[in-house]
């Protein structure tokens, strides 16, 4: 397993950047593959880590420099992904650049919705790389928890995430009606 951190870096990279790359299957079969030592858990880490954090910075700075217009008819993007990630993104500010990891197809625009705004690199950069880091914390952790039962742990999180992600989509919205709800009164 000579190439396996490059290529786990350059994986994570292409596939933050929005390239059909099985990111959460790639981590956990690294994590899996350093329970069994065939990879090394630092060099894996940090090519994990590293390529994921190299990837949404590339997302940023297209975002920034090459102008939305552009990445939607040349990458074809989805237009109502990307007003969607930037609607949110005002919303919830950079706490989606931290979390969106974890919301499939949402890690793929909120760092290029974020290079289109007014956000400064050091505002993206506190938001988005601890965010970077936990997810491929817990996916690389996941699949080194499971082992050889990695497979069963892909399967299974896919199934229990969508179930996660709506209580938590539940959770902030009622938040953000009771903070409303609130603001008005107050008024």
């Amino acid at each position: 397993m000579r190439y396996g951190a490059p290529v786990l870096f350059l994986a994570q990279v292409l596939g933050v950047v929005g390239l059909p790359v099985p990111d959460e299957f790639l981590l956990t079969v690294a994590g899996a593959l350093v329970h069994r030592g065939l990879l090394n858990g630092a060099t894996t880490s940090l090519a994990a880590v590293g390529g994921c954090l190299s990837g949404i910075t590339i997302s940023y700075l297209l975002g920034r420099f090459v102008g939305l217009p552009f990445l939607l008819t040349r990458l074809h993007l989805p237009a109502g992904a990307v007003q969607r990630a930037q609607a949110w993104f005002r919303r919830f500010g950079g706490w989606l650049l931290t979390f969106g990891y974890f919301v499939p197809g949402v890690r793929h625009v909120s760092a290029i919705a974020a290079g289109s705004t007014p956000l400064s690199y050091a505002t993206f950069a506190r938001y988005a790389y601890p965010g970077g880091g936990l997810w491929c914390s817990v996916f690389l952790g996941l699949g080194y928890v499971a082992g050889d039962r990695w497979r069963e742990v892909v399967r299974d999180s896919r199934a229990h995430f969508a179930v996660v992600f709506f209580v938590l989509v539940a959770l902030v919205a009622a938040y953000v009606i009771v903070r409303a709800t609130a603001h008005r009164q107050h008024q």
